[in-house]
């Protein structure tokens, strides 16, 4: 699917990974729709990405929220075609520490963000992408592209839930891909390593060149536009279904 006339439903579009591309999908001629909680940041993307981005502020657990997104950006643009999942949030507790047990809530609310909130956002697009006529000669009617994380197969101590949520999604891809091949709506996942996004921007300098130190080749911090890039490659790339990609630089994370 070319991206040039389409639109992209993003989440956790207001900095980092979703940020960029949507930067790259209206560098590419499509529209964007972008939603994330933080409306103040949101609003700021949006008056710099231009006329053919919109915003919605909301969460990504709620399904009201996103079906108000999704209904704005077909008043305003006729359909969605693509849906990029990059909302999430990090959190480290041992199972056990210092003060006992993890508490509960804290898992449950790392697991609902990530994972539970992957998949409200794009069933709901995906419901959206049914109305579409195919796009191809195949019948394409739409890509889903959720994001997972290296955590997902080498989460470290302290990572439970995160790397449950992670893991979670990337078990997911495969079925929901089965799920949809019917309407023509292809899924993915991309894993990304350690990149330069706000998550990361302030931790010690230390930590970040402890985690270049293990990546293989380049050695260096990911870049946000290097993610778009193969997110870009994915949409255009008609083949590629049901399927988990690394995007770390061969890093492979220790136990601490």
């Amino acid at each position: 699917m070319e991206p040039a006339g389409k639109t992209a439903f993003i989440t956790g579009a207001a900095s980092g990974l979703g940020l960029a591309v949507a930067r790259n999908f209206l560098a590419a001629g499509a529209n964007a729709m972008l939603f994330d909680r933080n409306g103040e940041m949101l609003e700021q993307a949006g008056a710099e990405l231009g006329e053919r981005a919109i915003w919605h502020a909301g969460d990504v657990t709620d399904e009201d929220s996103v079906a108000a997104a999704i209904a704005a950006a077909r008043e305003r643009f006729g359909a969605i075609h693509i849906n990029v999942n990059s909302a999430g949030i990090g959190g480290a507790s041992r199972t056990v520490g210092r003060d006992g047990p993890m508490p509960l809530t804290r898992f449950e609310t790392i697991v609902r963000v990530n994972l539970i909130g992957t998949f409200n956002v794009l069933r709901l697009c995906a419901a959206e992408m049914n109305r579409n006529g195919p796009d191809t000669a195949e019948g394409e009617r739409g890509v889903i592209v959720n994001v997972a994380s290296v955590a997902a197969f080498d989460g470290q101590t302290g990572q439970a839930g995160y790397a449950a949520s992670k893991g979670g999604i990337v078990s997911m891809t495969l079925p929901i891909a089965r799920d949809l091949a019917r309407q023509g709506i292809r899924v993915m996942t991309v894993a990304p390593g350690v990149f330069e996004t706000p998550l990361l921007a302030g931790a010690p300098d230390e930590l970040k060149q402890a985690l270049v130190s293990i990546t293989q080749f380049p050695k260096r911090l990911g870049r946000p536009d290097e993610f778009a890039a193969e997110v870009a490659h994915i949409v255009r790339c008609s083949y590629l279904n049901g399927e988990t990609i690394r995007l770390d630089a061969g890093i492979r994370m220790p136990a601490l």
